[in-house]
């Protein structure tokens, strides 16, 4: 009987063990985290302009981060910094309307705007803006890698006046974009392959592009009227 339970806490120990090894080689996730309490700004702040009040041209109203046009407002930022990630949130453009999604902001002093270190989801009114027909087979359209890398499919976009869901991921040295369901675009965000494709970018002489593991994450101000509802975060 000793012997027989010997061999069974031996057995239990081991499975523990294993069980435990399995578990610590799964990713940790984090809570979803609101970014937007839809009443208010709480939480963001405009690109530079930390603890200052945001520009009149971001509005918190009917539940959505509403920009209202027009030059000067600056890109809207998160106070608090994102190293690896999951983010959801829905985005309606204006027609004719430009605008984006940008991580990993550096806020250092040096660079004049989110895009110097910041790479881009873009967002678009693909039927009207002159930008869809710019770039490189299609990568300068809503949920491309900005300059980069196409959307694998043209048509997951809902056009100009509608809400579309935007997913990105960040981690493990990875980049998926997912657009209303969709996954359109998947990049390596560092190495040789990541490299390769910002030599081939406007972004090749800018020193700081694609160089930060953590940054804040921006809302484009381009000028055009566009909002952003529903968006939440989680660490991974």
């Amino acid at each position: 009987m000793n012997r027989m339970k010997t061999t069974l806490g031996i057995a239990l120990i081991t499975l523990v063990i294993g069980t435990s090894a399995t578990t610590l080689k799964e990713p940790l996730k984090g809570k979803w985290e609101s970014l937007f309490d839809g009443k208010t700004l709480t939480g963001w702040h405009t690109y530079k302009k930390a603890g200052q009040p945001v520009s009149a041209n971001w509005k918190a109203e009917d539940g959505a981060i509403h920009f209202t046009g027009g030059r000067g407002g600056g890109d809207l930022l998160t106070d608090k910094e994102y190293g690896n990630f999951e983010l959801e949130m829905e985005w309606k453009i204006s027609e004719g309307g430009n605008s984006g999604i940008i991580y990993h902001v550096s806020e250092d002093p040096k660079y004049n705007a989110t895009y110097f270190t910041g790479p881009e989801v873009q967002v678009l009114d693909d039927e009207r803006h002159p930008d869809a027909k710019a770039g490189v087979s299609g990568n300068h359209k809503a949920g491309s890698l900005y300059d980069m890398l196409p959307p694998a499919d043209l048509n997951a976009v809902k056009p100009a006046g509608q809400w579309n869901k935007v997913r990105i991921v960040i981690a493990n040295s990875k980049g998926e974009h997912y657009l209303n369901g969709k996954k359109v675009v998947e990049y390596p965000t560092t190495g040789p392959e990541w490299d390769k494709m910002v030599a081939a970018s406007k972004f090749k002489a800018w020193d700081g592009f694609g160089k930060y593991a953590t940054g804040r994450i921006a809302l484009q101000d381009h000028g055009n009227e566009v909002w952003f509802r529903n968006i939440r975060i989680r660490e991974l």
